[in-house]
């Protein structure tokens, strides 16, 4: 018989837990960062389209009175006037152009829709109005008064605040026509859609009744001709 002092020890089981008073909510931190976060009930772009809304409102109301005066188009203060474009290159913008297009087709005022992509002047004139030479489309003016961008217009749209803002123009049916079916630009008569004129005396030159792309607005919209009946 072994001396109970000469028996080996029995192996003690180690504990792989770590205690410490300093580190004793450790674990459960390490366990809450893993768990995803509940969604947010409200979208992250809520209070801030509140503030742009609430902030454009207060402008247009005071604008009479107000030591900033707010941005203006000299030639649009008879109805709406959009900037947009219809390529499809950048797919979300060409979604907020047509929603926006799509918003304001719906009230009986006079619409000037200006496509950058149809006439290149039209970016740069909006540039220069804005001050920015990074501008994103859409952008739109109610009564020669900037009003912002998608965002804006729908949000003004479902709060019904849009309705009150276009009450104000005058009411009109002349947004169709059966002369440029809709696309609210013809080819010039002068150069045939080329922007070239050729003469004896100097060769070709560029056109100067169209744009670069051989195009001119559609009288019977731009130039308050009447609209042609059948």
């Amino acid at each position: 018989m072994w001396a109970p002092w000469l028996k080996s020890p029995r192996p003690r089981s180690r504990s792989h837990s770590f205690s410490c008073s300093s580190f004793k909510d450790i674990q459960t931190l390490c366990k809450e960062e893993s768990e995803p976060e509940p969604a947010s009930p409200r979208p992250p772009s809520f209070f801030r389209r509140i503030r742009i809304s609430t902030s454009l409102l207060r402008a247009w109301a005071h604008r009479s009175s107000s030591p900033v005066p707010p941005i203006t188009l000299p030639d649009g203060d008879q109805g709406i006037v959009v900037y947009y474009t219809s390529l499809r290159v950048v797919r979300r913008t060409f979604e907020d152009c047509r929603a926006v297009r799509s918003i304001v087709r719906g009230f009986r005022v006079k619409i000037d829709e200006r496509d950058v992509s149809m006439d290149p002047l039209y970016l740069e004139e909006l540039q220069g109005i804005l001050g920015n030479k990074n501008v994103t489309l859409p952008r739109v003016f109610i009564g020669g008064v900037y009003v912002g961008g998608v965002e804006e217009i729908k949000y003004l749209y479902e709060s019904g605040e849009l309705k009150k803002l276009i009450k104000a123009l005058p009411v009109t049916d002349l947004n169709g026509c059966d002369f440029c079916e809709g696309f609210r630009f013809i080819v010039c008569e002068e150069c045939n859609g080329s922007h070239k004129i050729y003469t004896e005396k100097s060769g070709f030159t560029s056109c100067t009744t169209c744009n670069m792309n051989g195009l001119i607005r559609c009288p019977i919209l731009f130039l308050c001709a009447p609209r042609k009946t059948k």
